[in-house]
C-alpha cells in the first residue's frame, strides 16, 4: 500500500489531483476530537466515509453515489492507522487501485494550524451516542459546562416506541406537546411554556432530543410514529424558537446508540416538572414564519421559500399525507427534495440515520440557489421536514434561517392561495 506522505497531501490539496477520504467517525469528521487530535474536524475538501460503513451490503453504493469512481486517484486518512489499512483494502477490493493511505492526520496534520482543515460550525449541538453516555454516567463530557440535563425520547403517539427500549433516564414527549394537531403548527406561548415546564426545561436546561425508528402496528393511521429523529428535530426547533439556550441533538438517534452497545432501559421515568421556564417566549420569533411574512419572502429578491419535500409532492401528483386533500406547490417555491415521500430524509442522512455530510446537502442547495445569504424559510407539509433542512442551515451556521411553520397544510386551506402542479418551466 503506497503511502502518502504530509508534503504529499499540501501538493494534492493545490492541483486537486486526489480525492481524500476521511474514514472516521462522522461526529469527528464534523468537528469533534474523539482521540488526540488537537484540532477537531477534517481536512479541507475530505469526504466523509466511515469504516463503520464497510459492514453494510451496499457501501460501494454509498461511495458511487458521493461521486467515488475507480478511476479516481484516493488518498485515505484516519485517526488510527489500523482502520485506514482496513478501508484501503475494501477499496481494493471493490477495483479500486489509485490509491494511498495517509497515517499522520493526528500527529502532524491536526497539530498544524497552518494546514487548512473545516468543520460543522455548530457542531456541538449534534452530539455522539458516545458522549450523551458519557454525561448519564455523571462524567463532564467534551463541549458541555452545565450543571441540568434532559434527555428527551421524541415520539408522535408512540408511547411503545420508549417503552419498548430508551436510554437510561431519558424521558418520553410527544411532538404534540409543543404542536397543535389542528394546525400542526407550533402550539400558543402559553402552551409551549407550560409543556416545557411540566417535561422540566427551563430556558437554560440543556436538552438533548433523539428519536427511534420503528413500525408500529397503527403506522398506516399515524405514519408519523415511524419517523423517528425528524420528530426529535421538530421539538428542537420549537424549543429553540421558545428560547431553550442549549438544545442537541443525537447524531443518528436511538439507532447510534444501539450500535455504540450502551445500555438500554425500559423504565418509565418520572417527568420532574419545575415552576418557571424563566424567560419570556418566544425568544428567538425570527425561527418562525408565517404565512403573512412567507408571502413577503416570495416578493423579495433577498429571500427563498425553500420547499422541503418529495417530488411527487412538489408536481402535484400526490399531497403527502391522508389528511391533506390538496396536491400541489406554492409558486416561486424552491425545490429542496427531501427524499422519498412525507415522511422520510433520506436525501439529507446517510445510511446509519445520521446526518449527510455538510458539505454535499450545501453543494445541493447552492445550486438550486439556495445560498446563505438570504433569508431561508424551509417548508414541507406541517413543519417536519422544514424543520430538519432548517436544523441542517443553522448547524452549518447559515445567518438567516427560519422555518414556515404553516407549509402546504395550512398555504393550501386558503383558497384565494395560488398553487401550482406539474414540472415547473425553466
Amino acid at each position: 500500500m503506497k503511502k502518502a506522505t504530509t508534503d504529499d497531501l499540501k501538493l494534492i490539496l493545490k492541483t486537486e489531483s486526489a480525492k481524500i477520504i476521511d474514514v472516521r467517525p462522522v461526529d469527528a469528521y464534523n468537528g469533534w476530537k474523539l482521540n488526540i487530535e488537537l484540532r477537531g474536524g477534517h481536512i479541507k475538501s475530505a469526504k466523509s466515509l466511515p469504516l463503520k460503513w464497510t459492514n453494510y451490503m451496499d457501501w460501494i453504493e454509498i461511495v458511487r453515489k458521493k461521486g467515488i469512481l475507480p478511476e479516481d486517484n484516493l488518498v485515505i486518512y484516519g485517526s488510527k492507522p489500523e482502520d485506514t489499512q482496513k478501508a484501503a483494502i475494501f477499496f481494493q477490493k471493490a477495483g479500486y487501485q489509485n490509491l494511498s493511505v495517509y497515517n499522520q492526520f493526528v500527529e502532524e496534520w491536526s497539530a498544524n494550524e497552518q494546514l487548512p482543515m473545516e468543520y460543522l460550525k455548530n457542531y456541538r449541538h449534534l452530539v455522539s451516542a458516545s458522549w450523551v453516555n458519557t454525561l448519564i454516567k455523571g462524567q463532564i463530557p467534551a463541549e458541555y459546562e452545565n450543571d441540568k440535563f434532559v434527555i428527551v425520547h421524541s415520539h408522535y403517539r408512540n408511547r411503545d416506541a420508549y417503552l419498548s427500549g430508551h436510554i437510561p433516564g431519558a424521558i418520553d414527549m410527544d411532538t404534540l406537546a409543543l404542536e397543535a394537531p389542528e394546525t400542526w403548527n407550533r402550539r400558543t406561548t402559553e402552551e409551549i411554556k407550560q409543556a416545557l415546564e411540566q417535561h422540566g426545561i427551563t430556558a437554560d436546561t440543556t436538552v438533548i432530543l433523539y428519536g427511534k425508528f420503528m413500525f408500529p402496528d397503527n403506522a398506516d393511521e399515524f405514519p408519523g410514529s415511524a419517523a423517528g429523529d425528524i420528530g426529535a428535530i421538530r421539538n428542537a426547533f420549537i424549543m429553540m424558537y421558545a428560547g431553550v439556550k442549549d438544545v442537541r441533538i443525537l447524531n443518528g438517534g436511538f439507532q447510534s446508540w444501539i450500535d455504540e452497545g450502551f445500555e438500554i432501559s425500559y423504565a418509565e421515568e418520572t417527568k420532574k416538572p419545575v415552576a418557571e421556564f424563566g424567560a419570556n417566549i418566544p425568544v428567538k420569533p425570527e425561527l418562525a414564519v408565517d404565512t403573512p411574512e412567507a408571502k413577503h419572502i416570495l416578493a423579495s429578491d433577498k429571500a427563498e421559500l425553500v420547499c422541503v419535500r418529495s417530488w411527487p409532492e412538489y408536481i402535484g401528483e400526490v399531497s403527502g399525507y391522508n389528511y391533506i386533500e390538496a396536491k400541489g406547490r406554492i409558486p416561486g417555491a424552491v425545490f429542496a427534495d427531501c427524499g422519498s415521500d412525507a415522511y422520510h430524509m433520506e436525501n439529507y442522512r446517510n445510511l446509519d440515520h445520521t446526518t449527510r455530510e455538510y458539505h454535499e446537502i450545501e453543494e445541493i442547495w447552492i445550486k438550486n440557489g439556495i445560498t446563505p445569504d438570504k433569508h431561508l424559510a424551509f417548508y414541507c407539509g406541517t413543519g417536519w421536514r422544514g424543520s430538519e433542512a432548517w436544523f441542517n442551515a443553522w448547524l452549518m451556521g447559515w445567518p438567516w434561517v427560519s422555518v414556515y411553520d404553516g407549509g402546504w397544510f395550512e398555504w393550501s386551506n386558503d383558497p384565494d392561495n395560488p398553487f401550482e402542479t406539474g414540472t415547473p418551466h425553466s
